[in-house]
């Protein structure tokens, strides 16, 4: 299980965070609230991009607040800004991953077969979106982080992407968290929603 255990935050002259939150081993965790209220800050904190002033996380009782990020068991996929445009999207696939993957195979995952020698310079948007989301996903770390991962991608390619990832979180037993302001998201993919006001989580019913 991830568990935030009091885990307290705050920005100069802002109002402090507190999280407590759990998520079982193939659960997926929604998190919604109004832009500003933390959503991303709660995901650096898990990442370790950010420190709590308080409290502690741990995966499995063991607390991982003294690891650096790129020592966390942690995948994370952004909104924007996910790949090298120099590299290639198979090289994209293969940064981060401890083994040696296979990037064709992870690439036809999310519908870019034949697309594992070009630039990822040369893709849509989406395309590298794409590419993020099955590098995000061939790391296999047991916790997922998820901050708009789907808003580049048209609707059908969104939906296909989502039953990628809730069938791989629940394979492999991961702990996700998906921040999103869209709806369908959480209606396809979230075990449960949290609304995040006012520093501090709560459950939609």
């Amino acid at each position: 299980m991830l568990t935030l255990n009091n885990v307290q935050f705050a920005y100069p002259k802002t109002t402090p965070y507190l999280f407590n939150l759990n998520v079982e081993a193939g659960e997926i965790i929604g998190i919604a609230g109004k832009s500003g209220s933390g959503k991303s800050t709660l995901l650096d904190l898990v990442a370790g991009f950010q420190s709590p002033q308080g409290g502690e996380i741990f995966l499995d009782s063991q607390s991982i607040d003294g690891l650096a990020p790129e020592a966390r068991p942690v995948s994370i996929l952004f909104q924007k800004d996910n790949v090298f445009a120099h590299l290639t999207a198979a090289e994209n696939v293969q940064l981060g991953s401890a083994e040696d993957i296979d990037a064709a195979e992870k690439l036809a995952e999310v519908g870019l077969t034949g697309f594992e020698g070009q630039k990822c310079a040369s893709l849509s948007g989406g395309q590298q979106q794409r590419v993020a989301l099955a590098r995000t996903l061939a790391r296999n770390q047991p916790i997922l982080l998820l901050d708009e991962p789907f808003s580049a991608l048209d609707g059908d390619t969104a939906n296909q992407m989502r039953d990628l990832v809730k069938q791989l979180v629940i394979k492999n037993k991961w702990h996700a968290i998906l921040v999103s302001h869209h709806r369908a998201d959480f209606d396809a993919l979230a075990n449960r929603t949290m609304q995040l006001e006012n520093g501090q989580l709560s459950e939609l019913s």
